[in-house]
């Protein structure tokens, strides 16, 4: 066998090293920060989905900070109404704070409910993105797209594993 043979290894050696350079290049100037660019490009995609969900739980804990700021006003505007008026004056302004309560429990529900769509539609899009992303990684690196129920899968099982839903 010639690949054996002690006096062919000097120019085997030769040209592996030039190979292996060759590829080192190849790689390295161009496959590489490409798939770098996608990656940065996800992560920033995620990261401004994640600041976004962020910024609507802060803004919901902001609206809830002021409904019970509202309701805390409202309970002492009631109490002096109560204190200076009759029986009838009470009722209508008990009337009033029940009517603000609905008003400002209905907001809460409503900026809750735009937190928690906001934060389930930017975490379904995780699965997309990781899919998207380990697709175009396989395919660069591999040359060629790998079957897509075996990598959707893949993805599920390593997303549950790290607790994203």
């Amino acid at each position: 066998m010639p690949q054996l043979d002690i006096t062919t290894f000097p120019p085997q050696l030769f040209w592996l090293a030039i190979t292996f350079v060759v590829l080192y290049i190849l790689m390295s100037r161009l496959a590489l920060p490409r798939v770098g660019d996608i990656l940065r490009t996800r992560e920033e995609r995620i990261t401004g989905d994640l600041d976004r969900a962020e910024r609507l739980n802060r803004e919901a804990e902001d609206a809830l900070k002021a409904y019970e700021t509202a309701l805390a006003e409202a309970r002492a505007r009631a109490g002096e109404i109560a204190a200076r008026t009759r029986a009838a004056i009470q009722a209508e302004a008990e009337a009033r704070q029940a009517e603000a309560e609905a008003r400002l429990a209905a907001q809460l529900e409503a900026a809750e409910a735009r937190i928690r769509e906001t934060r389930d539609q930017a975490m379904g899009q995780v699965r997309g993105i990781a899919a998207d992303t380990a697709t175009a990684l396989v395919a660069r690196l591999l040359g060629n797209a790998p079957e897509q129920n075996r990598l959707d899968q893949a993805v599920s099982e390593e997303l549950d594993r790290r607790g994203v839903r």
